[in-house]
């Protein structure tokens, strides 16, 4: 869907590196204009339609649970595509555990995950304001963005579209960072945007 090159490899190194078998599951979201049109309903239409493709697949297969790896951390009443998993009758078995971000975190440093402090990600299309139409050009510019802005030495941050212009979202802990890197960071985002802010962004621990 609204992947990233760079988070679809990661998932690819991953399940190599453990062994374990990978299906793709290939999803032309840019051909369905109700997700495109971007109102506040989209995330909901978006997993409704993933979800319901990876039913399909798991029927074929035989395989009769699907789990997701929402946790006890995530706000279900913030996010309109959690209804999709009660209304699918999909399991998340993190959070019926109370795992919160940080416990899996302590988990998986403990087991020798490689993600262990991976900072969180999301789709491209959160970047993108509702009421603003997603675009192929918009999202490349977003993933082209972020990755330039990660050559600077940022981890757990946002380059969010507002008008033409971008508002870049740091963690407080990024602060000094930004200080010291805001001619170059400004210097990134003008090759992409029109104008540069800023806003912090909240932790997701």
């Amino acid at each position: 869907a609204f992947q990233t090159e760079r988070e679809m490899r990661r998932a690819t190194e991953l399940a190599s590196s453990l062994g374990f078998d990978l299906s793709v599951i290939h999803f032309d979201v840019m051909s369905r204009d109700e997700i495109l049109e971007n109102t506040e309903e989209r995330c909901y239409l978006c997993k409704k339609m993933i979800m319901n493709l990876i039913s399909e697949e798991a029927k074929e297969d035989g395989r009769k649970v699907i789990l997701d790896g929402t946790n006890a951390s995530d706000d279900i009443g913030e996010r309109p595509g959690m209804r999709v998993l009660g209304e699918l009758g999909i399991r998340s078995p993190l959070k019926e555990a109370g795992l919160s971000k940080q416990d899996i975190r302590d988990l998986s440093k403990k087991a020798g995950l490689p993600t262990w402090d991976m900072p969180s990600d999301s789709c491209l299309a959160t970047r993108i304001p509702h009421g603003t139409a997603i675009t192929r050009e918009l999202l490349i510019r977003t993933e082209d963005a972020e990755a330039d802005i990660r050559e600077l030495g940022f981890r757990d941050f946002r380059v969010r579209t507002i008008g033409d212009g971008a508002l870049l979202e740091t963690e407080m802990e990024q602060s000094d960072l930004l200080d010291k890197k805001r001619h170059k960071v400004e210097k990134t985002l003008l090759k992409y945007y029109d104008s540069v802010s800023y806003g912090i962004r909240r932790s997701q621990l």
